[in-house]
């Protein structure tokens, strides 16, 4: 009888893992997209190539819209707070903040540099007022701006040195994350990939050294468990050094037993063990921090993000997809 429900428990277990799968809700609006919120299970933002601003108020069915005006901006990060108010990153020339607070009916320009080399790779809020965004660097500092109000206006200023090489990937919007309201951590790549978290700046055990390689996707469940991933996007089928965990707040840092499947722009905690990243090679979960990652879908995602306020995971990539995870 022990054996019995042994066995059971292990069909159960397999079947809970096994039935979770990507459902896509939509593709073709846009040639990619990399900026995704979820603000909870049916209202979902997401930003991309060519001016487009996709929004549902149903978790299901996106209407979409041409930013009118910005034509020609790829719009990499997005940040939404409800139905009616969210704030996209234009990346560079010119590099571009915009808000609605009309459910992207208009937009105001918040934000805007022209300077030569301006490119911005991310952006976060930690609540609904304080904000900060994340640039490549400028005179070999990395740029930061920051917000207090809820992205009205931006307050320029010059972050770090920057090591020869080093940048950041404007790949998912996930490089830099919040701890609380005031305190930030981001990630860099390039020929250095680095954690800065407070006054600490932690090289990370990630591959590096070329400009495709590196730190593209940081994920915090507290401020001691953290996940960060990367690798080469040149090469996304190598799973080399793409992928680490610490639970003791970056001091040490443990490599998978077994990594993604490549590449990875992308991760999220979804539980303080269960975790999902996506990539150009597909999407993996992993039930146990970070250690071992099985692979769900082989379709290629930038960008997956849990909801702020419910369960619902989303994500969102190249040829305009939309997608939920089914978990």
């Amino acid at each position: 009888m022990k054996y019995f429900f042994s066995f059971i428990s292990l069909l159960l277990f397999s079947a809970e893992l096994f039935a979770q799968h990507i459902q896509l809700l939509d593709s073709t609006h846009t040639k990619s997209i990399r900026g995704l919120s979820v603000v909870n299970d049916k209202i979902v933002w997401v930003s991309g190539a060519n001016g487009v601003v996709g929004r549902s108020v149903d978790g299901k069915t996106f209407t979409w819209k041409t930013v009118e005006g910005f034509e020609k901006t790829d719009f990499r990060d997005i940040e939404a707070f409800d139905e009616s108010t969210a704030i996209i990153m234009g990346i560079d020339t010119p590099a571009v903040i915009l808000k609605t607070v009309d459910g992207g009916k208009s937009w105001k320009k918040v934000f805007e540099d022209k300077r030569t080399g301006m490119f911005l790779d991310a952006m976060e809020f930690s609540d609904k007022k304080n904000g900060m965004v994340i640039g490549d660097p400028i005179d070999g500092k990395i740029f930061v701006a920051i917000t207090t109000n809820g992205g009205t206006s931006w307050t320029p200023s010059m972050g770090p040195t920057a090591e020869k090489g080093e940048a950041m990937f404007a790949s998912s919007g996930t490089n830099i994350r919040a701890f609380n309201k005031k305190e930030f951590c981001f990630i860099t790549g390039g020929t250095c990939s680095r954690l800065f978290i407070g006054s600490e700046k932690i090289i990370l055990p990630l591959l590096q050294s070329k400009e495709s390689t590196g730190a593209n996707s940081i994920a915090i469940w507290d401020k001691k468990t953290l996940a960060i991933v990367g690798g080469d996007f040149a090469h996304a089928d190598l799973t080399d050094k793409n992928a680490v965990f610490t639970s003791n707040g970056g001091k040490t840092f443990s490599t998978p037993t077994t990594p993604p499947l490549g590449y990875r722009s992308c991760v999220e905690y979804l539980t303080k063990s269960k975790l999902i990243t996506c990539g150009m090679t597909g999407v993996e979960v992993s039930e146990n921090g970070g250690d071992t990652w099985r692979n769900i879908s082989s379709t290629s995602f930038h960008v997956v993000r849990k909801a702020k306020k419910s369960k619902g995971v989303f994500l969102a990539g190249s040829k305009g997809r939309v997608a939920k995870l089914i978990w």
